[in-house]
């Protein structure tokens, strides 16, 4: 038999491996699996990417080998059996590739506009809690970025400061108490409308959608508000001209020119975006995590509204529910987003931390104040939570702004709701919420959910907020007293009652109603008028 010498066999060797190497050289996987990750729990887990079309491509974790062939355009997937919490650091084989320091937990996304886009750094010298937070090293907590070259990362000093301070927040609050691993994905955009956030086919297919555009358009004669600007336009193209001569000769005598007049805006028709494309900031930003095992979603999202002409927020929030829930295969996974306006509200305990930049405690007005924003209001954005496994993070009493300070407090508030809603905790995580009314000898009874330990004031000297009027529709402050699980409201003033509202304006520390958890209540009114 002819021996081969040791140079062939080196030779033989090389060119072995790199056969082999070139065999799956191409493949290649989705960026949400890179080394540190967090996978989810519970349910199967899907792992995706490419290869060249007809490979065979085998992946295998935590004593699991699964297999999927390319289809004919590169795509493959496959699926995981569900996996069991783990904090010990594994690695996942794809192919040739292996994956180092997997852990095994839930993951969250957070989206939505600048208060989840912003920085935890931004928010340290303003909040003692967060600052402390971002030097510690949490080992069961892994982040990823929004940007398009990010990969998962430990949470550390110095990448803790680099990541959504909301996000942050919440994580490491829940992951205290869960005790298991959490993985963070954030994809947000400051001063970003909601109708950037849904992809185009979750928009134009969705009925409740199409209904109020439709609704709005009977009422908005498009062709006349063109024929308006036409006749501005001609206005402005004159005036625009006269302005460009009287600039050129202002120039010349060295002398500032005048302001220029402002070109008129074209009206947009109903159901269109007044700029901007829909769905351009889901496909950039979310897209990527589409499919990716997750917990749930915690949204923070409304000052920029919807951007479409005739749809508003609350419809729109139902679409991007249905929409993402549907695309991601997961059935109904619990969706958290944050009250707004944010703040605006007196707090239970100003003591604490979180509650420690609530609005101050006032006397009520004199006069009843105009009631809030139809569309951006506390009440409407509650509405939100008619939506199946869709819950609301209170934040009237957390401090107000448009950008609030208290990232901390928003994150813990934000846990709190998690741990009820999604992990079978007892705590109450609302405030008490109009259930029912009754009007009967002069008096109006309100029942209320999420009483909690039992509905209580604090601050002042008696309950108050609460507004009684008869069917002339004039609201008068009333007197309102807790009995046991209800509350009876009434007037001097108003001998037949019609209607009670509660903390109806746009702001209102002067309403201190609460349940015993220490939750604020929900704005409402009885009436529809």
């Amino acid at each position: 038999m002819k021996r081969i010498s040791s140079s062939s066999a080196a030779v033989f060797c090389l060119v072995t491996a790199w056969s082999a190497s070139a065999l799956h050289a191409e493949v290649k996987l989705s960026k949400c699996f890179t080394p540190h990750m967090v996978l989810q729990r519970g349910i199967e887990v899907p792992v995706w990417g490419t290869a060249a079309p007809g490979e065979k491509v085998s992946v295998a974790f935590a004593g699991q080998t699964v297999s999927a062939t390319a289809d004919d355009k590169g795509a493959w997937r496959v699926r995981l059996a569900p996996l069991t919490a783990s904090a010990e650091p594994q690695v996942m084989t794809v192919g040739e590739r292996k994956i180092e320091d997997v852990l095994v937990g839930d993951v969250w996304v957070g989206s939505g506009q600048s208060n989840m886009d912003m920085l935890a750094g931004s928010y340290t010298a303003g909040d003692p809690v967060l600052a402390d937070a971002v030097k510690q090293t949490f080992p069961k907590m892994r982040l990823m970025g929004k940007n398009a070259g990010s990969v998962w990362e430990l949470a550390v000093p110095g990448v803790n400061e680099k990541f959504s301070a909301l996000l942050f927040s919440f994580g490491y609050a829940l992951q205290k108490e869960v005790d298991v691993p959490i993985g963070l994905m954030v994809g947000a955009v400051g001063g970003t409308p909601s109708g950037f956030w849904l992809s185009e086919e979750m928009y134009r297919s969705d009925a409740a959608c199409a209904e109020v555009v439709k609704k709005f358009a009977a009422t908005y004669n498009y062709d006349e508000a063109l024929a308006k600007h036409n006749v501005a336009k001609a206005k402005y193209d004159a005036d625009f001209a006269a302005w460009k001569t009287l600039a050129e000769e202002a120039k010349k005598e060295g002398k500032p020119a005048p302001g220029a007049p402002r070109a008129p805006q074209i009206p947009i028709k109903p159901g269109e975006t007044n700029g901007g494309k829909v769905g351009q900031l889901f496909e950039s930003f979310v897209r990527p995590y589409v499919g990716y095992a997750i917990k749930g979603v915690l949204w923070d999202h409304g000052e920029s509204r919807t951007n479409i002409v005739g749809v508003d927020q609350v419809t729109l929030m139902g679409a991007l529910i249905r929409g993402w829930r549907k695309d991601w295969g997961q059935g109904d996974f619990p969706f958290l987003y944050v009250e707004k306006p944010s703040g605006g509200g007196c707090a239970f305990d100003y003591t604490k931390p979180m509650n420690r930049l609530a609005d101050k405690f006032a006397p009520l007005p004199k006069a009843i104040p105009a009631g809030p924003d139809r569309e951006y209001s506390h009440m409407a954005f509650a509405q939100i939570m008619k939506y199946p496994n869709s819950h609301m993070v209170i934040a009237s009493d957390l401090g107000g702004g448009i950008h609030p300070a208290n990232k901390s407090g928003y994150g813990e508030r934000a846990a709190l709701v998690a741990m009820a809603v999604a992990y079978g905790g007892k705590s109450e995580h609302l405030g008490p919420q109009l259930a029912s009314h009754a009007v009967a000898g002069g008096k109006v009874t309100v029942k209320f959910t999420h009483a909690g330990k039992g509905l209580a004031f604090k601050n002042g000297e008696a309950l108050q907020g609460f507004m009684i009027a008869g069917e002339d529709k004039k609201f008068v402050w009333a007197d309102a007293q807790i009995e046991g699980e209800t509350i009876v409201v009434s007037s001097k003033d108003v001998p037949h009652p019609s209607a009670v509202r509660y903390a109806w304006a746009g702001s209102f520390p002067w309403a201190n109603l609460f349940n015993m958890d220490g939750l604020p209540a929900q704005p409402f009114r009885t009436d529809n008028w």
